[in-house]
C-alpha cells in the first residue's frame, strides 16, 4: 500500500504546500473512533429517520418554488414554453449543506429564481403560498435584514430562506453557483444571498477529504460552543469561520484523521502571528467591480485582527466583528486546547475533557451586569435580539477605557432570578467580565464608565427607534457587580459548579505575559475588593495609540520543510515540539523596514516584496511566523469610524460598597435635536421624545497601586 502511495503525486490544496503528507497510525484511528463516542452524549449525530425528514421536507419547498415561479409566469403572461421550464431551485447552504448539523439545528436555505421573478414577490406572493401550507408555522419576513430572510417552519424544520434572483431566463437543475459569472448585473442584495452557497460550496471543494472535513468540525464547533466563543454576533467566531479554520488544518494535513486534525488544529492556530489573514486560496479578482477584503485598498481592512478571508468571489473577513478582548479569549482558549489535545494524544486524558465547560462565573472578580426587560413575550424576542446585537459595542467602549484590559462578554444569557423580577417583565441578562490594568505609582485611581455605557445604550434605542420597534417598558440596565454578588442574579445551578484545576494560561493573544495568569480570578486584576467610600472622580485621560493593525503585514512566504533553525526555535517558544513542527517558525525577521507591510494580495505571488534580502529568517509552509509580540493593545479606531467625544456630566453619588448591588440610575434624556452622527456611528435620526428609559450609567472602581 505504501508502495502504491508513493508512485502516484498527491494533489495540494491551499496556497502552500501540506505541512505533513503523513498518513494515520492504528492509534490515530482508535483515537478517532473514542472521539466519535464522545461527541454521542451531545447530540451532534443525526440518526437517519431525522435526515430523511430533513430531504423529504427540502423536496417539498423545491416543489413549492417551482410551482410558485410557474404560477409568476402565467400571472406575467409569459410563453408557455418559458413557463413550464422556468425552473427555479432550492440551494442549502451553512452548517446542513457542509454536513455537520445537530439535532434540532435549522436549516439555511437559498431560493434562486429567473429574471422575470421579483423579489417583492419573493416576499409577498412567495410567503402567502407558504402561509396555506398546512405545515408551515411561525413565519415571518425579515425584509430589512442585511440579508433579507423568510423564517418558518416547516414541518417541525427551522428554515431561514434567502432569495436570489439571476439574469437566466431558466433555472436548470444542474446549476452551479460557483460560476462567478453568475455574479453580473445583480444587485447587491441577491450576491449577498448567493454568497453563503458559494462560500459553503467552495470550501467543501478545497478540503482533500470531505469526511475527515466533517468530523473535525463537529468537534471543533461543538468545542467552541462549550468553550463560549461561538458567536459572530458578539464578537467571537461563526459556523463558516470554524469552517476554514479546520479547512485550513486539512490542508496542511492532507491525509491525517479527525483525532489527529484536531491536535494539529489547536498547535497550528494557537501559534498564528494574528492579523495575518488565514486563506483557503489564491484571491482571484473576477473584474465585476464588487468591493473585496484589501487592506492595500481599503484603510479598514488594515484594522481587523483576526481576519478570515473566504475563498469564494467577493473575497471577505468573516471575523471583521471580531474585537481585541474576543480575540484574547479565543487564542487562550486554542492555547488551552492544545495542552489537552496533547494529554489526550499521550493517554493522560480522553475526549471528554476538551468538551468541559469553562468556570466563567468564577474567573473574573467584577463583572458588568447587562439585563434588557419587555413587558410582552413578543415584544422580549424582538428587543433581546436587537441589544444582543449591539453587545460589542459596548466591549469595544469598554476596551478603549484606558484602564481595562479586557472585557469578556458570556454569549450564554440567562432569565435571571424569578423570584427577583415581576410576573409582567420578560428579562434577559448578559454577563461581561472586566480585567483591569495595574495602575503604577498611585494610591487609588476613580475609574468611571458612564460615558462608555451611555454610548451602548443611546445607539440601542436610537436603532429601535429607527426601524419602529421601540415599545413601552422595553428597557436596558447595566450594573456593576462583584463575584461574590453574582448569587442575586443568577440560580445557584449555575454558580455553584464544582472547580476544575486547570493548568495556568499566562500569555495573551500577542504572546507576551499577561495579568490573567490563571483561571480562578485570583491574579486578574489589581482592584480593590471594598469599594466603599470612593469619592466620584472622573480620571484623567491618558494618551491612547490610534497605531492601525497590519491586517496582512507579513504574508505567507516559502521555505523547504524541516529547516533545523525553524524546528529549534519551536522547541523554544513551545512546550511541545512534534516531528513536523518544524515547520512553525517562532522568529520574526529582524529588521521591519526590509519588509514590504502591505501584501501582495493578488496576483500569481503570495510573498511581500523584499526591497533587500532578508537574512536568518526561518519560516513554514502555509503557517506564519509567530513573532515575540508585545502586549496586545487597545483596539485601533476604523478611519470611518469616529469616537463619540467624552462629556463631562453631572451625576448623583452612588455607593457600590456594600454587598447589595444598586442598580444604575434611571434618567429621563429627551432630545428635540438630531444628534451629530460622530456622537454615535450608526445614528441617523435623534433619540425620540416620548418617555423612554434610558439608563445612565454610573459605575466607579478603584485601583489599588
Amino acid at each position: 500500500m505504501l508502495a502504491i502511495r508513493s508512485h502516484y503525486p498527491q494533489k495540494y490544496y491551499g496556497i502552500t504546500s501540506p505541512i505533513s503528507l503523513a498518513y494515520p497510525k492504528e492509534e490515530d484511528q482508535i483515537l478517532t473512533g473514542n472521539l466519535i463516542e464522545a461527541m454521542k452524549p451531545f447530540g451532534v449525530f443525526e440518526d437517519s429517520e431525522e435526515l430523511n425528514h430533513r430531504l423529504v421536507v427540502l423536496g417539498k419547498l423545491n416543489s413549492l418554488v417551482k410551482e410558485w415561479i410557474a404560477e409568476v409566469g402565467e400571472g406575467k403572461s409569459l410563453p408557455r414554453s418559458l413557463i413550464t421550464n422556468a425552473g427555479g431551485k432550492i440551494f442549502t447552504f451553512g452548517s446542513y449543506r457542509l454536513g455537520v448539523h445537530t439535532k434540532g439545528a435549522d436549516i439555511d436555505a437559498l431560493c434562486v429564481a429567473p429574471r422575470h421573478v421579483e423579489r417583492t414577490e419573493f416576499f409577498q406572493a412567495f410567503s402567502e403560498k407558504l402561509k396555506q401550507q398546512g405545515g408551515v408555522k411561525a413565519l415571518r419576513a425579515v425584509e430589512d435584514a442585511f440579508v433579507p430572510v423568510l423564517k418558518f417552519k416547516f414541518d417541525g424544520i427551522e428554515i431561514d430562506l434567502v432569495f436570489a434572483r439571476l439574469t437566466l431566463q431558466t433555472i436548470p437543475d444542474n446549476l452551479d453557483l460557483r460560476d462567478d459569472s453568475r455574479l453580473r448585473s445583480l444587485d447587491i442584495r441577491c450576491i449577498r444571498s448567493l454568497n453563503g452557497c458559494r462560500v459553503t460550496d467552495e470550501i467543501l471543494h478545497l478540503v482533500p477529504n470531505i469526511e475527515n472535513f466533517r468530523l473535525t468540525l463537529r468537534a471543533i464547533k461543538l468545542w467552541a460552543k462549550q468553550k463560549g466563543i461561538y458567536s459572530n454576533v458578539l464578537g467571537f467566531l461563526g459556523g463558516v469561520s470554524w469552517a476554514m479554520l479546520v479547512a485550513r488544518t486539512c490542508q496542511l494535513y492532507p491525509n491525517a484523521v479527525a483525532s489527529t486534525l484536531i491536535h494539529k488544529f489547536f498547535l497550528v492556530f494557537s501559534k498564528w502571528d494574528w492579523p495575518n489573514p488565514v486563506l483557503l486560496k489564491q484571491p482571484e479578482d473576477s473584474n465585476l467591480n464588487l468591493p473585496v477584503w484589501d487592506p492595500r485598498v481599503n484603510p479598514a481592512d488594515r484594522f481587523h485582527l483576526m481576519p478570515i478571508i473566504t475563498p469564494a468571489y467577493p473575497q471577505q473577513n468573516s471575523t471583521y466583528n471580531v474585537s481585541t478582548s474576543t480575540r484574547a479569549v479565543i487564542v487562550e482558549e486554542f492555547k488551552q486546547g492544545l495542552v489537552v489535545t496533547e494529554e489526550i494524544v499521550s493517554g493522560k486524558a480522553d475526549w471528554s475533557k476538551l468538551f468541559e465547560t469553562p468556570l466563567f462565573f468564577q474567573k473574573y472578580k467584577h463583572y458588568i451586569v447587562l439585563k434588557a426587560t419587555a413587558s410582552t413575550e413578543a415584544h422580549h424576542l424582538e428587543w433581546i435580539g436587537l441589544v444582543e446585537s449591539k453587545i460589542r459595542v459596548l466591549v469595544g467602549n469598554l476596551e478603549r477605557n484606558d484602564f481595562i484590559t479586557l472585557a469578556h462578554v458570556n454569549p450564554q444569557s440567562y432569565s435571571g432570578i424569578k423570584d427577583h423580577q415581576n410576573q409582567d417583565e420578560y428579562i434577559c441578562q448578559w454577563f461581561i467580565g472586566v480585567v483591569f490594568r495595574k495602575v503604577e505609582h498611585a494610591d487609588g485611581v476613580s475609574i468611571d464608565l458612564t460615558d462608555d455605557i451611555q454610548a451602548f445604550t443611546d445607539t440601542v434605542y436610537r436603532q429601535a427607534s429607527n426601524i419602529n420597534m421601540l415599545k413601552d417598558g422595553m428597557t436596558i440596565e447595566a450594573t456593576h457587580v462583584k463575584r461574590r454578588q453574582l448569587h442575586q442574579y443568577l440560580p445557584a445551578e449555575v454558580l455553584l459548579k464544582k472547580k476544575r484545576s486547570l493548568p495556568d494560561v499566562g500569555r495573551n493573544s500577542s504572546g507576551s505575559h499577561s495579568k490573567r495568569a490563571s483561571l480562578d480570578g485570583s491574579s486578574l486584576d489589581s482592584s480593590r475588593e471594598n469599594d466603599a467610600g470612593t469619592p466620584f472622580c472622573s480620571p484623567t485621560t491618558l494618551h491612547k495609540s490610534s497605531n492601525e493593525s497590519p491586517a496582512a503585514s507579513e504574508f505567507y512566504r516559502n521555505i523547504t520543510p524541516g529547516n533545523k533553525t525553524a524546528a529549534s526555535s519551536v522547541e523554544r517558544n513551545s512546550s511541545y515540539a512534534s516531528p513536523d513542527l518544524c515547520a512553525i517558525s517562532a522568529v520574526k525577521p529582524a529588521s521591519s523596514s526590509s519588509v514590504c507591510t502591505i501584501p501582495n494580495v493578488f496576483g500569481g505571488n503570495m510573498s511581500p516584496h523584499f526591497t533587500t534580502p532578508p537574512s536568518n529568517n526561518p519560516e513554514v509552509n502555509g503557517i506564519p511566523a509567530v513573532g515575540s509580540c508585545c502586549a496586545v493593545s487597545k483596539r485601533p479606531h476604523s478611519p470611518t469610524l469616529e469616537e463619540s467625544p467624552k462629556k463631562l456630566k453631572d451625576m448623583e453619588e452612588v455607593s457600590i460598597g456594600g454587598e447589595k448591588p444598586l442598580p444604575i440610575p434611571s434618567i429621563n434624556i429627551s432630545r428635540s435635536q438630531r444628534l451629530s452622527s460622530k456622537e454615535l456611528p450608526d445614528a441617523t435620526s435623534p433619540v425620540p421624545t416620548s418617555n423612554i428609559r434610558v439608563i445612565k450609567n454610573s459605575i466607579r472602581l478603584t485601583l489599588n497601586r
